[in-house]
């Protein structure tokens, strides 16, 4: 029997921190991925909390600071933040801090910040960031002047260089969005270190699977998606913990309707109703892009190829890190 998870304490404001966790190791950022960059953030961070016998804390911003201040161009999230908080809680964080930001929030100095924030309502007693944090008003704030204040309120600064892929390009959440806009799922698991995976309750759809030999479940992502349409081969969480390999087509549907974009599973050997359940999706591998097929035969005939390209490709899998242990397998 699979062992029950941590639980994750999720925490809507530094303010609400409770007093055991103050005093502890504040590692800062928006963490949008969690990728190979900002886990070794948090590596540096946890190994100094365990070093100095603290609690490790994560402070990260709701909404995307993004996305507040250009509201006409959200950020497509690559880790909304009830799964951020459980990748980071995989990683060794005790308490995720999901600090409101708003425009009046933004407009504080980093003074304020610094005083309030981090010294009053957390009680850091080390923080630990990116090379390029920037913060407060202006974001006036930056590392050399964290590092005055924090000698001034009595707690240390550690700064992490940015992180390098084998390429040694620069890992950032652009470039996860990119690959996953361009289909490349496997790049995109490169830079994370995980598969990207996402979240959602499988609905209803029109059935046409079903009448075609290959029943699915449907769900909805949203709107700032930028997965590229086409047939992945996946694998299915359930709220069990139980794990079903499958394919999978996201998109329109263009030989039938053309209609709004459906994210659509078939699970290899299953059978069951999985309707109103909630349930992890993770990409394993592209196969193609959507297609408009000339008769519903050629695109049964293509859905039976598609099946077994899955198979073989998920047949090979392994686990890229503990991320990817924690959420896909």
């Amino acid at each position: 029997m699979e062992a029950a998870p941590k639980p994750i304490l999720r925490i809507g404001s530094a303010a609400a921190l409770p007093a055991p966790l103050r005093g502890g190791v504040v590692a800062i950022g928006n963490f949008d991925g969690v990728h190979r960059g900002h886990q070794a953030v948090i590596d540096t961070a946890r190994a100094i909390a365990e070093a100095e016998g603290r609690p490790l804390i994560c402070l990260t911003f709701e909404p995307h600071p993004r996305t507040v201040f250009r509201p006409q161009a959200p950020v497509a999230r690559l880790t909304p933040a009830p799964m951020k908080a459980r990748l980071l809680s995989a990683l060794g964080v005790e308490a995720v801090v999901e600090q409101p930001f708003d425009l009046e929030y933004a407009s504080h100095p980093a003074e304020t910040f610094v005083e309030e924030t981090l010294h009053r309502d957390l009680g850091a007693a080390h923080v630990v960031a990116g090379f390029d944090f920037r913060f407060g008003a202006r974001r006036h704030g930056d590392l050399p002047f964290l590092r005055e204040a924090g000698a001034r309120m009595g707690f240390a600064v550690t700064a992490v260089e940015a992180f390098a892929d084998e390429g040694a390009l620069v890992v950032s959440s652009s470039r996860i969005r990119e690959d996953l806009m361009n289909g490349d799922v496997a790049a995109a698991a490169g830079l994370l270190g995980y598969r990207w995976t996402f979240e959602g309750v499988i609905g209803h759809g029109a059935k046409l699977g079903r009448t075609l030999g290959y029943p699915t479940a449907n769900m909805v992502l949203g709107e700032d998606c930028v997965l590229a349409h086409g047939i992945y081969a996946v694998r299915l969480r359930r709220a069990d913990g139980s794990l079903h390999d499958g394919v999978a087509s996201f998109g329109r549907r263009p030989t039938f309707d053309n209609g709004a974009a459906l994210f659509e599973t078939y699970l290899f050997d299953f059978s069951g109703d999985l309707y109103g359940e909630a349930a992890s999706v993770s990409l394993f591998g592209f196969i193609r892009g959507e297609e408009k097929f000339d008769s519903v035969e050629a695109l049964v005939k293509r859905m039976d190829r598609d099946a077994e390209e899955a198979r073989a490709l998920l047949a090979g899998a392994r686990p890229l890190s503990a991320l990817d242990g924690a959420i896909a397998f």
